[in-house]
């Protein structure tokens, strides 16, 4: 059996050089597969061209058809006196290259590769395979550039992409190496043409780009544009602590427009808005304007102070009211130049914008939403910044991972809504407010909990018109839940149970007790979520669900949390007249964590 790893009398050995300019012919185009520009493309064939070909530089020129010029991109490798590795004006007409024309008429012709040719610095004869009826003039003038530049000889292979010459790669040795030979010639050929396939994957790439990361209307980025850069700002925001902020705007009335007067004149006032926008990111360098989809839109900002930020704005909000057929714009800013607490991940600036851009909507405010910057006095939490952290069920103050979740890993949650009474804007601003009252008519005491849960159980029952309100406490230590506070506004009639049945279920519930064992949604509720049911949905807990049928409701809503002084649980209950009550369950986990901050009590028994 012969072994093969023997180099035995009469075998023939393998010529290395075919496999190692094959290697070099994959690396290549490798290098220009993992170019994100067509400029960093060419500085990678470049590079690789050199190396393959044994040649001490390289230059990559492009045939500028406007000008009639060959423009060099790159020189790489041992530079001549005047050369730069990337020249921004280094050019030569075209008629100084006759060859081109004859490799474009050898494309057509012979339908093969159009081949390289050899220059020497001491022969002035044109290449016999590519003569031309001038060729002798300019092989006497390429030979003389060869000297000035100390360089011995030069091969050139034309680059012809889609068909058409696009420009050519010129390789030379200095003096003193070895001429090119026709083998040469003929690896350069093969070079350039992967050059061109290069060439032409980077241009599909830049198109896909163009497609992928701009919005076809307006021609502004679009959301996955923003989203990225945003990512590579709070990257720099929390290694150098820059400033980023991010300007969340929805065209008003734009249903309207599309309604009455057509989908055109709708597109063309998405476009006008895109327009100031666009004007508004110029006054901030360092901007991108962007329209995440349909009448949204955002301004995402780095290295610029919130106060120019919100100065921006307020324009922005001016110029919009003056487009015709539209209604101005809600405007909402997060920054990480104003008080919202630490800001690592784009999810909760996001969600900060959102929120403040949902309250400007549900006021319909004429001037920007700030979060940070939206508290009453007296009051310390401010609502934006709270429904923003609410709305995130894993968001911790400190920035690291909460109980069972991770921060920043969750779809962004839109505060998006007509203004009404269920509006969770509305919502925190009306309860927030009479929090407010009750503490400055010391109706209710700082450490009084129970006070403070059913003044927001009972504010924000009112407002969604729901049917009525529990407030129930669970003691340090302890599984047992019982209901400290109630309100019924109407009764209602369960599907299992008659009227009197239900009413007296209702009116006695300050005397249920429940064991939190058997109701795991309440019991998680307990210890700082929120949670909604709506009889009937897919899905339901069955022992949470035939508490809720029992007493004849139709919907819920639960927001719980603790304090030293134990676990606690508003729950608001719908009939069919109820507001949905869904949306509003984000809204209340803020409430609730406010009420339950600071001193505590437990409530009298």
């Amino acid at each position: 059996m012969t072994d093969r790893g023997c180099d035995c009398g009469g075998s023939r050995r393998r010529d290395p050089l075919p496999d190692l300019r094959l290697q070099s012919v994959v690396e290549l185009a490798h290098d220009m597969a993992g170019a994100l520009t067509p400029l960093e493309a060419v500085r990678a064939a470049a590079a690789r061209a050199t190396e393959a070909l044994g040649a001490t530089m390289a230059a990559v020129s492009v045939w500028d058809r406007e000008s009639g010029r060959l423009r060099v991109l790159v020189n790489h490798g041992e530079l001549a006196a005047g050369e730069e590795e990337l020249p921004e004006d280094e050019s030569y007409p075209v008629a100084d290259f006759p060859e081109i024309v004859t490799y474009l008429e050898e494309r057509w012709t012979t339908g093969r590769l159009p081949r390289a040719w050899l220059q020497t610095a001491e022969n002035s004869e044109p290449h016999a395979g590519h003569a031309h009826p001038t060729a002798g003039a300019y092989c006497q003038e390429r030979a003389a550039a060869l000297r000035r530049r100390g360089r011995a000889c030069c091969v050139v292979a034309p680059i012809v992409l889609h068909g058409q010459a696009w420009g050519e790669l010129y390789l030379a040795r200095s003096i003193g190496m070895p001429e090119f030979t026709e083998a040469d010639a003929d690896y350069a050929t093969l070079l350039a043409a992967q050059v061109s396939a290069g060439l032409a994957q980077t241009e599909r790439l830049a198109d896909l780009r163009r497609l992928a990361f701009s919005d076809p209307l307006t021609g502004l980025a679009n959301r996955r544009a923003v989203d990225a850069r945003l990512e590579s700002a709070l990257e720099t925001h929390n290694r150098d602590n820059t400033v980023v902020s991010l300007v969340v705007c929805d065209v008003n009335g734009l249903k309207r427009v599309n309604d009455q007067l057509g989908h055109e004149m709708g597109d063309r006032l998405l476009e006008r808005f895109a327009h100031q926008l666009s004007l508004a990111a110029a006054k901030l360098p360092g901007s991108l304007a962007a329209r995440l989809g349909g009448d949204e839109f955002c301004l995402l900002v780095e290295g610029q102070k919130a106060d120019e930020v919100v100065a921006v704005a307020e324009e922005l909000c001016a110029r919009a009211l003056a487009l015709s057929e539209g209604e101005g714009v809600a405007c909402g800013v997060a920054s990480t130049g104003d008080s919202i607490g630490p800001v690592s991940t784009p999810d909760r600036l996001f969600r900060l914008a959102d929120a403040a851009q949902y309250r400007a909507k549900a006021a319909r405010a004429a001037h920007p939403v700030v979060a940070g910057r939206s508290h009453g006095p007296g009051f310390s939490p401010d609502p934006t910044v709270l429904l923003a952290d609410a709305a995130d069920p894993h968001h911790r103050a400190d920035g690291r991972r909460g109980p069972g979740g991770r921060i920043g890993t969750g779809d962004r949650r839109r505060f998006r809504g007509a203004a009404h009474s269920a509006d969770p804007g509305q919502l925190l601003t009306a309860v927030l407010a009479a929090l407010d009252r009750a503490a400055a008519a010391r109706a209710v005491h700082p450490a009084d909990t129970l006070g403070k849960l059913a003044v927001i159980a009972e504010t924000s029952a009112r407002l969604l018109d729901a049917v009525g309100w529990w407030v129930s406490y669970v003691p340090p230590g302890s599984h047992l839940m019982r209901t400290a506070q109630h309100a019924v506004y109407r009764m209602t009639s369960g599907p299992s149970s008659t009227r009197a049945e239900t009413q007296r279920a209702q009116i006695e519930a300050p005397d249920a007790v429940f064991d939190l064992r058997h109701y795991p949604m309440t019991r998680r509720a307990v210890r700082g979520g929120a949670f909604a049911l709506r009889a009937g949905a897919v899905g339901n807990d069955p022992a949470e669900e035939a508490m809720l049928v029992v007493s004849g409701y139709r919907g819920m809503v639960a927001a719980g949390g603790h304090n030293p002084a134990g676990g606690w649980l508003v729950e608001l209950f719908a009939d069919d007249a109820t507001l949905p009550l869904g949306q509003a369950a984000c809204a209340m986990r803020a409430l609730v964590a406010v009420a339950l901050s600071g001193a505590a009590s437990p409530p009298v028994v």
